[in-house]
């Protein structure tokens, strides 16, 4: 699995008790089971939910599933 694939996973499996649609930064945050401090690792490469919150637009939302907020962050952290 590439380095983007296991952080994807980790963040659909961190967020496998969400319920969607989820609505406002605020709201994704909870979700994730330690908050902004809920922490994404492949070997050096490490990211916390608050620093992938960063990388989110409010036209972003509601996102609809944890499958569509690990793409998006994926996607522009340029993983």
């Amino acid at each position: 699995m590439s380095v983007k694939e296991e952080i994807h996973a980790q963040i659909v499996e961190a967020l496998k008790g969400a319920k969607f649609p989820i609505k406002t930064p605020e709201a994704l945050l909870s979700a994730f089971p330690d908050g902004a401090n809920t922490t994404c690792q492949v070997g050096d490469i490490k990211m916390t939910a608050g620093e992938a919150g960063k990388l989110l637009k409010g036209s972003d939302f509601p996102f609809k599933s944890a499958k569509q907020v690990a793409d998006t962050i994926v996607q522009r952290a340029g993983l």
